[in-house]
């Protein structure tokens, strides 16, 4: 499948294109955060209507991981919910992932779903996505069984991408869990050069990707022991990347308000280029 890679086009120009389109038919609702019937109809009264197209058989679909809550005390912003209400593991949805999905389906020739999904930690419906995305991972807390299955899941080929978490604090929680799935393996930083970063956008520099705070505050980082952004990852044996860690950025947030006019585009275009890359590496490798 050959891509199609835009370089020479701004993004800026896509992204107006694509919030001034379809995704006009789900604008967020009252609490600034439209959620998918399926899954989050006991959330939300009346229930969303999804787009004619939502549940068609495509190439890509966007899975979110649902996972449970850290219950341990400290710094952190989660509550300890688990599975039930809302919980950091649907922050920015699904505005968030239906933003990026409209920019998938204009800067890539991927047949892509224009609807989410979401997957259980505790489900074995995760083998059937390429892909999977982890937001507020400094408040997850996954048990045994779950990591297993997450492990399994990546060493048959999956990919998780991880994003919106800050700080050391938050980092001990993520990887505390990380490391029930990956007793073995080492987190690293994933080098300029890697594909990962070049397999649509060349994205030799990078820059730090703020939430909507950015927009009052003036600050990129959300906390004082988090103002350097972070590219990691955990390569498999054969060199391919399997997680995809985002540490100090909020490229969830950026999807999400991309089509608000205070939200700088450069770094809503950065979010999409990154989520982008991810998302052709996680399919082609």
């Amino acid at each position: 499948m050959k891509f199609m890679s835009f370089r020479g086009i701004p993004l800026a120009a896509v992204i107006a294109l694509t919030v001034l389109g379809a995704i006009h038919a789900y604008q967020r609702g009252g609490s600034g955060e439209r959620r998918n019937q399926k899954y989050f109809r006991e959330m939300q009264s009346p229930a969303d209507s999804d787009p004619p197209d939502a549940w068609e058989e495509a190439e890509f679909a966007f899975a979110r991981l649902r996972y449970p809550a850290f219950s341990g005390g400290g710094g952190g912003r989660g509550g300890g919910r688990g599975f039930g209400g809302r919980s950091s593991w649907g922050t920015d949805s699904n505005t968030g992932e239906r933003h990026l999905l409209e920019g998938v389906r204009r800067l890539t020739r991927v047949h892509t779903r224009s609807v989410e999904e979401i997957i259980d930690a505790d489900s074995d419906d995760m083998y059937k996505f390429p892909w999977l995305y982890a937001v507020e991972v400094g408040h997850w807390e996954l048990n045994d069984s779950q990591a297993k299955r997450l492990r399994d899941y990546l060493d048959r080929g999956g990919f998780l991408m991880v994003d919106d978490f800050h700080g050391e604090y938050e980092w001990e929680v993520f990887m505390a869990s990380l490391n029930r799935v990956f007793p073995d393996r080492t987190v690293v930083d994933l080098p300029d050069a890697d594909q990962i970063f070049h397999s649509v956008y060349d994205l030799d520099k990078k820059v730090q990707v703020p939430g909507k705070q950015y927009t009052y505050s003036g600050r990129t980082y959300e906390r004082p022991d988090g103002t350097v952004a972070h590219w990691r990852g955990v390569y498999d044996d054969k060199g391919r990347v399997q997680v995809a860690i985002c540490h100090n950025s909020d490229l969830g947030d950026a999807w999400e308000w991309s089509d608000s006019p205070d939200y700088p585009e450069p770094f809503a275009g950065m979010a999409y280029r990154i989520g982008i890359n991810y998302i052709v590496y996680s399919m082609s490798h």
